[in-house]
């Protein structure tokens, strides 16, 4: 085996990588070969290492060079993707959204300039028509339709004062419509004028115009207001004004409603809609509805209707969103007693209306079942004469329209057909129920006073009370007949009838009072009162088949003494304060009737407790009664839940959104303003890169730091590698000189 030193100054030649001066050595194993062919083998080989060592400094080479140059385009085009954004959509903005949004003016089809008054828009029409008689220069049927077109809205005062200020035409239509129906015919043969004209005043609607000058005034009294914008020579217009005296009448009571003439231009241009440009428009073409809520005094506030103008969407709009009234729903005769009677709470009146129409409740009506909520629920039913057989047979009603009102359990139902001073008349119960809202009213309240008066010592409060059940449905049809009876003993008492006597002058001075309770609900206040074994039989919740409702009578009375003597310094300690809190202003006695259902035994029983009542002293217990439970809880119109965005509402504030976006579209100065955005962002990102100089070529403390780990890591992982043949000389190699060597050459 032969060792031999070989220099590659050749290879260092072609590969200026390589610094200093290498040789390789290059062990030869000589079995019994001679020298030359030893010599032969060894150039041939060291002339494949040094084509391989010359071929891989230059692939690297070319390898970096186009990674680095991808790098740098992709890097570029990172950096100036924004710019080019910005531009591509102000192009777009320029070239197409700008021009559709701004077609050209029926005046630029007479040659004129914007806004041209009359007579020169009808001598541009007769010097463009004064050359059409010579066939050469007759105009086909489309120029012919937009000139016309031009013509007739620019000579008529009301609709170009309209496209002037509002850019509002109402018959715009009629261009496309009569393009298609004269296509290709002779303009000789299209039917002139091309436009309607509605001859309109306004003193034929008999309804409020409101101009600048009452603006300010109207809104004196804070009525909520709706106002409709109008053109008294447009032709929708007048054919919306029979529909818009019908809604004016369903406001009567509720609100205020008026019109406004675009003929004020002043008061038509702050009250119609803007665009981002300023320029005044309506959305939904004529007539516009503005409405100014309860409060709103300005058109900072106003809510505008976006649907389609009809009697039913106009009136529902405001009555619901503007004014909080609820809906009043339709029940047929099947679903009238399983979806609203049952439902009903019992202390409430019923109240069905009858309508022949099917028209949603007018405002008024839905005012009046939000005013008298707590005491009644309010129907509508479809009259139809196939069902007018039932309908009396049930409550009475031979025709439509009218009113029923059911109230107590057997009590003939009251049919008319007048509205707020019969349910104001009709709003309590016969037996009224004796309740948190009530309780004060009716006397029935220890923390309270008498209906009779603030001066009262005594007074009585008779309560039945159990839970729903026709024993009770019966007993307080009892009750209800003594209360009647006392009431007409009142008018011609008798000198037989002195049993009775005084609970019927008690009731006559409202010093007696009648009342149901209801003992499922008010379970602690029933308790309270009936303290016996079988209480649980009358309050409660249900806990088998029996109901046993109980009658008993309370007497309150105020020690007058004692309330004029206590004193008004500051209490002695904590607990007499505390004590003085929780007692009731009012002593209450109870008795309990444990007679007969028969009226004449309960009227003389009543009569008994009242006389003893007032002659006994009987002591002056006083006490702290349980509150009574709320029945009902806050209807869906309360104040507090209307802050509670619904789903209708939000979607509203989206729309509202989106139409804000699509108007700022249009606006000319979003195309300027992207390209000035596109040029700046471009000169930004210019300037920095510029500017950035390359100290990634310099070495730094923290790169020689890395260097040094990683020479530390290679070092220590070469320590563990097993010997090989180019660690260790043979012992048996020799150095050899390399023939044909460069420097031989």
């Amino acid at each position: 085996m032969t060792r031999v030193r070989i220099p590659l100054e050749k290879a260092h030649r072609s590969a200026p990588t390589l610094k200093g001066r290498a040789c390789f050595q290059v062990v030869v194993f000589t079995f019994g070969l001679n020298a030359e062919n030893s010599s032969l083998s060894l150039s041939l080989s060291l002339a494949r290492r040094q084509l391989s060592i010359m071929a891989i400094p230059a692939a690297s080479a070319a390898a970096k060079a186009k990674a680095t140059s991808s790098s740098s385009m992709t890097s570029t085009i990172r950096a100036y993707s924004l710019p080019l954004i910005l531009f591509i959509v102000a192009m777009y903005f320029q070239l197409s959204v700008i021009p559709k949004s701004f077609p050209p003016s029926h005046y630029a089809v007479l040659g004129l300039r914007s806004q041209s008054s009359i007579e020169e828009v009808k001598e541009a029409y007769d010097n463009v028509s004064s050359t059409w008689n010579s066939e050469a220069q007759a105009p086909d049927s489309l120029e012919f339709i937009k000139i016309r077109y031009a013509y007739e809205l620019l000579t008529n005062p009301s609709w170009k004062r309209n496209y002037d200020i509002f850019g509002f035409e109402e018959q715009i239509d009629v261009i496309e419509k009569l393009k298609k129906q004269y296509a290709g015919e002779s303009f000789s043969r299209i039917d002139l004028p091309l436009l309607e004209s509605a001859a309109s005043d306004s003193e034929d609607h008999n309804l409020p115009v409101i101009t600048s000058k009452d603006f300010q005034t109207m809104f004196q009294d804070n009525k909520p207001w709706l106002i409709q914008l109008c053109s008294f020579g447009s032709k929708s217009c007048d054919q919306f004004s029979h529909a818009w005296k019908r809604i004016a009448g369903f406001l009567d009571g509720v609100a205020k409603a008026a019109q406004v003439d675009l003929e004020d231009i002043q008061l038509a241009t702050y009250l119609a809609d803007k665009k981002p440009t300023g320029q005044p428009f309506f959305r939904n073409s004529l007539p516009s509805f503005v409405a100014f809520p309860q409060g709103c005094k300005s058109a900072k506030c106003v809510i505008r209707y976006e649907g389609d103008p009809s009697i039913d969407s106009v009136t529902d709009w405001f009555a619901t969103t503007i004014l909080g009234l609820p809906r009043i729903l339709y029940y047929s005769k099947e679903s009238l007693g399983e979806k609203f009677l049952a439902k009903v709470s019992l202390h409430k009146v019923k109240v069905i209306f009858f309508s022949k129409t099917g028209e949603r409740a007018a405002p008024i009506v839905r005012q009046a079942a939000k005013s008298y909520w707590a005491h009644a629920s309010f129907a509508f039913v479809l009259w139809r004469e196939e069902e007018s057989s039932f309908w009396f047979n049930s409550f009475e009603v031979e025709s439509a329209p009218a009113i029923v009102f059911l109230k107590d359990p057997g009590v003939k139902p009251v049919v008319n057909s007048r509205l707020l001073d019969i349910i104001e008349q009709n709003k309590e119960q016969e037996l009224p129920q004796l309740r948190s809202t009530t309780s004060m009213q009716l006397g029935c309240d220890a923390q309270g006073y008498s209906r009779a008066g603030y001066d009262t010592v005594t007074w009585y409060c008779a309560v039945v009370a159990g839970r729903h059940s026709p024993q009770l449905s019966q007993m307080r049809r009892t009750l209800r007949r003594v209360q009647e009876t006392l009431s007409n003993e009142v008018k011609s008492i008798p000198a037989d009838e002195e049993q009775t006597a005084p609970a019927a002058r008690a009731l006559q001075s409202k010093r007696l009072t009648f009342a149901w309770l209801d003992g499922e609900a008010q379970k602690k206040y029933c308790l309270f009162f009936l303290q016996s074994e079988t209480s649980y039989e009358t309050c409660g919740s249900r806990t088998d088949m029996t109901d046993v409702p109980k009658l008993f009578i309370i007497r309150y009375k105020r020690n007058v003494s004692e309330e004029s003597e206590k004193p008004e310094g500051k209490p002695k300690s904590i607990w007499d304060s505390l004590q003085d809190q929780e007692l009731d202003p009012a002593a209450q006695l109870v008795a309990k009737y444990n007679g007969s259902d028969e009226i004449p035994e309960i009227t003389k029983w009543i009569s008994q407790i009242i006389k003893d009542g007032d002659a006994r002293d009987l002591p002056h217990y006083r006490t702290r009664t349980p509150q009574l439970v709320p029945d009902d809880s806050e209807p869906i119109w309360s104040s507090s839940i209307q802050r509670i965005p619904s789903t209708k509402t939000i979607k509203q504030s989206i729309i509202g959104i989106l139409r804000g976006v699509y108007d700022r579209m249009e606006d000319p100065r979003i195309g300027p303003i992207l390209l000035l955005a596109a040029l700046m962002s471009f000169g930004n990102i210019w300037l920095r890169r510029s500017q950035a100089t390359p100290l990634s070529n310099q070495p730094n403390s923290k790169n020689r730091s890395s260097r040094r780990r990683r020479d530390r890591s290679g070092a220590a992982s070469t320590q563990d590698l097993p010997p090989s043949i180019t660690d260790m000389e043979p012992r048996d190699s020799y150095e050899m000189p390399l023939s044909g060597s460069d420097s031989d050459q």
